[in-house]
């Protein structure tokens, strides 16, 4: 059965699979309190602490967590305010829809087969599950890196209740040569592969609150308005990576957004037109902040 599995998302492009375990993730609530400990919280995480740690609060009959990768890298644009995740069609709807494609195919082959499909929504920590299933390894940048695809990777995952057969971490290391760190604006990235999230450029840039002044300091220093990469571009795990072969995030490219027509636009006007894409969450009020501010580093 895994090997049909696998065989089904090869047919839909996706190269990037494995069975991560259900089990209370011991070495993760460690890591997890160390970082509640030391304030390395934004707000966006689950609150409940068991549920990210543990797959059954979830899913009371979970066997096994399907995990898949979704390279998004389409090239570098210079001219671009964006980070590059947010260029193609939104990852949320196009990952939900693959996702749901391999939980019905699999209802199909296995009797009584449920599931609960996750991208970006769910209370588990998805790069946790990335690394455990064996689909990539983690960067001192905090982002899983795969061979083909460095950390341009969306990361989805399946809970359901079928044994299948779990993976195991891979024998791989990120290089540690520290670019991402000397390289972060806000200082976010940590040596011990700790970070502290609220002095991310990406968080700062989708924050809702007013920025205080320190926070606008570092956002000037960033090179987009909504997101971050200089963590990755600066990585030598991404050089020459493959174009990802997913073709939703090849279509209706916006890399770039021009401050006077944000200004032209209602708030349901922004929405119907951004609406495809992902930047566009956060509305047209917070990119306009963003924008103001980039314009005042200039």
């Amino acid at each position: 059965m895994k090997e049909k599995l696998k065989e089904f998302c090869r047919k839909i492009n996706i190269e990037y699979v494995g069975i991560a375990p259900v089990g209370r993730y011991k070495e993760l609530e460690n890591i997890l309190k160390r970082r509640m400990k030391k304030g390395y919280l934004t707000g966006f995480e689950e609150k409940d602490l068991q549920k990210r740690i543990n797959p059954k609060k979830i899913m009371e009959d979970a066997q096994s967590i399907i995990v898949c990768l979704f390279p998004y890298f389409i090239g570098d644009k210079e001219d671009g305010n964006l980070s590059k995740y947010t260029y193609g069609l939104d990852y949320h709807k196009v990952i939900e829809e693959k996702l749901e494609e391999i939980g019905q195919v699999l209802k199909k082959e296995i009797k009584n087969f449920t599931y609960k499909a996750f991208v970006d929504n769910g209370p588990l920590v998805d790069r946790y599950l990335a690394y455990i299933s064996g689909v990539g390894y983690f960067g001192m940048n905090q982002h899983i890196i795969t061979d083909d695809y460095g950390s341009y990777v969306f990361i989805g995952y399946i809970v359901n209740n079928y044994p299948f057969e779990v993976d195991h971490p891979l024998n791989k290391n990120c290089i540690e040569c520290g670019k991402c760190i000397k390289s972060c604006p806000g200082g976010a990235l940590l040596s011990n592969y700790e970070m502290n999230p609220k002095r991310c450029v990406a968080y700062l840039t989708q924050k809702k609150e007013e920025l205080t002044y320190e926070e606008e300091s570092i956002f000037k220093k960033g090179k987009t308005i909504f997101g971050c990469d200089i963590c990755q571009d600066i990585c030598p795990h991404n050089a020459n990576v493959k174009n990802t072969p997913l073709e939703e995030f090849k279509k209706n490219i916006i890399h770039k957004i021009d401050e006077k027509e944000i200004e032209s636009l209602s708030n349901k006007g922004f929405q119907k037109k951004y609406k495809d894409h992902s930047f566009s969450w956060r509305g047209r009020k917070t990119i306009q902040r963003n924008l103001d501010i980039f314009k005042d580093k200039e």
